[in-house]
């Protein structure tokens, strides 16, 4: 799939309530519109391709370029769909702040429609897609929402968005279970951003001996690797590296080193999956893989840009209410006419869906 820029500055503030109230009832009839026509797994589809997913959020009139549209477009998702998840078989998880992190509680919830073991593969999903995004990709922009979606035969899609307080702007980053054949190796679907960074990117091709080494070294007793480490405090390194020595300390890291070691990961995604394994440690192993072992890490960055119904900040245009309204009584009913068997009003739709 395609990836690309997509300008997302950080606004404040929040989405008026009717306006809210109006986007959950259009984001609703949108998706049953399109799990009617094509099925649930081809709406997982869309909402991990970043251009299809900006340009749904703008048709339910949220301001078309802040980081509030990813936010806001998800939240409208999970209430708007929320009681017809289980006729469905199409879940929605997670969120903003807070309720980002109950997302594994939320998909363990869902336990009467999936077995033990395709929960256990989705909650792994959701935890191990935010630690890349975060410790294995780290281009300066923290996460802080995580949505999961899923459906009942274990498909998903994932749609988090990271935040960098020094330039006020945000990231998204898209996945889809179908792509996904390797966690940690060239994962996304796509990444929106505003522009390009110099990464720690331990997810590229070219990083895969980085991976290895640094799950090697995380084996190793960590008196070893603290010594090391400590050697490399009076070493000048070249200005491209992002990596900053001053930001490791070794007397912080003997605890985490100490676990890894007696995990034993055998692999770079098991060592992202350890408890306590955050960007410092990531950061640290890397400097070491790459001084001890001479193996480069990629820093490349992997981001590579309509309006129906107006925007909330009146911006091409202020919301058009009674169009808003009739776009969703359309819509509405379309799809229960299609229930009863009755295509001709969702058949329009199908290019434009």
């Amino acid at each position: 799939m395609r990836t690309g820029t997509a300008i997302l500055p950080l606004h404040f503030g929040s989405t008026p309530y009717w306006l809210f109230e109006m986007m959950k009832k259009l984001a609703r009839e949108i998706t049953l519109a399109i799990i009617k026509l094509y099925g649930e797994d081809q709406f997982l589809i869309k909402i991990s391709d970043p251009f299809w997913f900006q340009s749904f959020g703008c048709v339910l009139g949220f301001d078309w370029h802040s980081s509030g549209l990813t936010t806001t477009t998800c939240a409208a998702l999970k209430e708007g769909l929320n009681p017809l998840q289980k006729e469905l078989g199409f879940f929605i998880c997670g969120g903003k702040g807070k309720a980002s992190r109950k997302t594994p509680e939320e998909i363990e919830e869902k336990n009467q429609w999936l077995s033990l073991k395709e929960l256990k593969k989705l909650i792994y999903a959701s935890r191990i897609t935010a630690k890349v995004d975060n410790n294995a990709l780290q281009d300066g922009y923290q996460l802080y929402h995580h949505t999961f979606f899923f459906t009942s035969k274990g498909k998903w899609a994932v749609i988090q968005q990271g935040m960098n307080d020094q330039n006020h702007l945000a990231r998204r980053y898209h996945w889809l279970s179908d792509n996904v054949s390797d966690f940690v190796n060239e994962p996304h679907t796509g990444i929106a951003s505003e522009r390009k960074e110099k990464v720690i990117n331990l997810i590229a091709k070219e990083s895969e001996e980085a991976r290895k080494i640094n799950a090697k070294i995380a084996c190793e007793k960590p008196e070893k690797t603290i010594k090391e480490i400590k050697k490399l405090k009076s070493l000048k390194l070249d200005q491209r590296h992002q990596i900053l020595l001053s930001d490791i300390q070794p007397e912080n890291l003997n605890k985490i080193l100490l676990s890894t070691y007696e995990q034993k990961p055998k692999n770079f995604e098991a060592l992202l999956g350890i408890k306590g394994v955050g960007p410092k440690t990531i950061r640290a192993l890397t400097l070491i893989s790459e001084i001890i072992y001479k193996t480069p890490y990629s820093i490349r960055d992997p981001a590579t840009f309509s309006f129906a119904h107006g925007g909330k900040d009146g911006i091409p245009y202020p919301i058009n209410k009674k169009i808003y309204e009739q776009s969703i009584s359309f819509l509405s009913q379309a799809v229960k006419k299609a229930n009863l068997g009755y295509y001709e009003k969702l058949n329009c739709l199908r290019r434009l869906l």
